[in-house]
């Protein structure tokens, strides 16, 4: 199923398994075109690049220069929305809804931007993410499991 409510919040997951070049990349890789292209609006928080840069190089065994260089490549997008910083009363309602969620604070600082700029729909590799966001937004998990065991196969020969 393919969400249809913007404006869409793309996790770091997302942005990484989508520069990653795997076997199950093109479902991310197609929302980041998208965004890249402004065919839909895209919120992207400029934490989620560094996150993601930090994913590549650590788990899909980019260099820190490879890694670095494709996100640098990624900002360079005019058509995206960046949310720009964390806020003190941000950083309080995602670690907030982090505790009461018994989930990471990531995951509690998307869900406060996704809050924050009205996002319609959170696009996440994480399956648990339906779990913090209220009935007003939806979430679209780009990997199925039976992908999310193929990139975890992948990963483990890395």
């Amino acid at each position: 199923m393919s969400p249809d409510r913007g404006p869409y919040l793309f996790d770091v997951g997302v942005i990484a398994v989508g520069h990653a070049d795997t076997l199950v990349s093109e479902e991310s890789l197609s929302w980041i075109r998208r965004a890249v292209t402004g065919e839909i609006d895209a919120v992207v928080p400029r934490s989620a690049v560094f996150g993601a840069q930090i994913v590549l190089s650590e788990y899909y065994g980019f260099s820190n220069a490879a890694a670095s260089r494709l996100m640098e490549n990624f900002l360079d997008s005019e058509r995206i929305r960046w949310y720009p910083e964390i806020t003190d009363a941000l950083a309080e309602s995602a670690l907030s809804t982090a505790g009461e969620a018994n989930v990471d604070a990531w995951d509690g600082y998307y869900a406060a931007v996704a809050e924050r700029e009205g996002v319609g729909t959170v696009l996440t590799t994480d399956h648990d993410f339906r779990d913090i966001v209220g009935d007003d937004v939806d979430v679209h998990v780009v990997l199925d499991e039976a992908d999310q065991r193929r990139l975890t196969a992948y990963l483990d020969r890395l």
